[in-house]
């Protein structure tokens, strides 16, 4: 009996948890087809190996992740081997934003308690930089919108050694790659009455559709194979 229970507990599904904002979290029914990239990673997965858990909130920096107690939430579900994707910096560089602002120096120092409050629980940390928002010149070139933030998340990456996947450089080398027009797919963006919860349309440059939240969740799956990490063997086959 005992040795059935130890199979029992080595064939529980690691558990990928997702600590971020509103480019990576589930959307309610009035937002769609908003999507959040983080709600297309499951189906990359063997379901059987990894369960996906979306902790993501629109809104949220590290800053607020820790002070409504979000980040409280993953640890308390926390088990040894799991794994959380932490992508930050949308909102942490809203100077405007008093509640969601974080300085550089306390967003580096936010990453760095994340890292260790993972590690002490024997689970596995995995920094991200922040998804780059469609932003293009008058000229048709790309132009970055995240100042040094996503060189933070690189700087706590390499002082802590942590496995970083670089969301920042890897969409903005597909959106320099699909243009000023192509790029438009990938977010939310929609004509007058094209869909009944926008009737005015909208143009969303940060968000998500369907298809670029997919986009953006093959892109996290193209760096944990290029990290090796052990969920890389339990991706479905391409």
């Amino acid at each position: 009996l005992i040795t059935s229970a130890k199979v029992v507990q080595a064939e529980e599904p690691i558990t990928v948890f997702l600590a971020g904002d509103s480019t990576m979290a589930e959307k309610l029914p009035d937002k769609r087809p908003e999507t959040g990239w983080g709600e297309k990673l499951q189906q990359l997965f063997k379901a059987d190996k990894v369960r996906v858990a979306n902790h993501a909130k629109n809104g949220r920096s590290t800053k607020t992740f820790l002070s409504e107690n979000l980040w409280q939430q993953i640890l308390d579900n926390l088990k040894e081997g799991d794994y959380v994707f932490i992508e930050f910096g949308h909102n942490d560089q809203a100077k405007a934003r008093a509640e969601r602002y974080t300085t550089p120096a306390d967003f580096q120092a936010n990453l760095a308690r994340f890292v260790k409050d993972v590690r002490d629980r024997k689970a596995n940390p995995v920094l991200m930089t922040p998804v780059a928002r469609r932003r293009f010149n008058e000229s048709g070139e790309f132009t970055d919108t995240h100042g040094e933030y996503p060189d933070q998340v690189r700087k706590v990456a390499a002082e802590y050694k942590v496995p970083l996947i670089d969301m920042h450089q890897k969409s903005e080398g597909v959106l320099k790659r699909l243009g000023p027009d192509e790029s438009r797919s990938l977010f939310l963006h929609l004509k007058a009455n094209e869909n009944p919860n926008y009737p005015k349309g909208i143009e969303d440059n940060t968000h998500f559709s369907a298809h670029g939240a997919e986009v953006m969740a093959k892109l996290a799956v193209e760096g944990i194979r290029e990290l090796k990490l052990v969920l890389a063997r339990y991706l479905k086959t391409r």
